[in-house]
């Protein structure tokens, strides 16, 4: 088992469960992938980005191949997994399993990765929700599938993981609008931003409010900026602001014992 530096919610301390939210410290990637980058879509060498991911699932004592993600697109799509892919990498946004041993992850460098778990049921998930996808509803995509799976809607507790913070999320009138049009109510997470024509966005209190209209009591999110914190995170907002050609990607990832 490796000793990664790690971010872990007290809604998620479980029995029989296990879930980390991985910083960008501890791998072997260097440059501005610096270090544990997870992601296999970033230009970063895939051998290092292999190494990275083998000491996330070693941080569980858990072999390379037990570490399941799916090819993220911003949807609202939850997939199974009762193992490693047979085939391609499925497009999808949700990562669920109700089998011991398989981790779910989600990667992110901003959006807001979402842990989910039903500690009697024994089944959990992995979300990835960037502002379309937690529009679009890949948490209560999640919750469904969970509940597929035995889960129950009242046991299912839930964490969402370093992301954007408030303070860091300006977006323009549009970007306010195309939520205002979806419902009304999701102006409440907008404040006014620096310039008339700018709004300041809070994804994890929007994410947040999404688990409890679903029924989910108690979600927290561990409050890390990841757009603010560039020791401990990637992001693709700083990044973009400061030139780069990419970013790593974080992993949130949770396990059932």
């Amino acid at each position: 088992m490796t000793d990664l530096p790690v971010l872990t919610a007290p809604a998620l301390e479980l029995p029989g469960v296990r879930h980390a939210f991985f910083t960008r410290n501890g791998g072997v990637s260097g440059g501005q992938y610096a270090s544990l980058n997870a992601g296999l879509g970033s230009q970063d060498d895939p051998a290092h980005v292999r190494e990275n991911r083998a000491r996330a699932a070693a941080h569980f004592g858990l072999p390379p191949q037990a570490l399941v993600t799916a090819h993220q697109v911003h949807s609202p799509r939850p997939v199974t997994a009762d193992g490693p892919w047979p085939g391609d990498t499925p497009q999808a946004d949700a990562v669920v399993t109700a089998t011991p041993g398989v981790i779910c992850g989600a990667l992110a460098a901003d959006c807001a990765p979402v842990l989910l778990a039903d500690a009697q049921a024994r089944v959990v998930a992995a979300a990835h929700a960037g502002w379309r996808g937690a529009l679009g509803g890949v948490v209560e995509a999640a919750i469904a599938r969970m509940i597929e799976l035995g889960a129950a809607r009242e046991r299912i507790r839930a964490a969402v993981g370093p992301c954007i913070g408030p303070a860091s999320y300006e977006v323009g009138l549009e970007f306010e609008a195309a939520f205002a049009s979806a419902d009304a109510a999701h102006l409440r997470f907008f404040a006014a931003g620096v310039a008339p024509d700018k709004r300041m966005f809070d994804l994890p209190a929007f994410v947040l409010a999404r688990l409890a209209a679903a029924g989910i009591e108690g979600a927290q999110w561990v409050g890390a900026d990841t757009c603010a914190q560039a020791d401990d995170f990637y992001s693709n907002r700083r990044a973009f602001k400061q030139g780069e050609s990419d970013y790593g990607r974080l992993l949130s990832a949770i396990v059932l014992t």
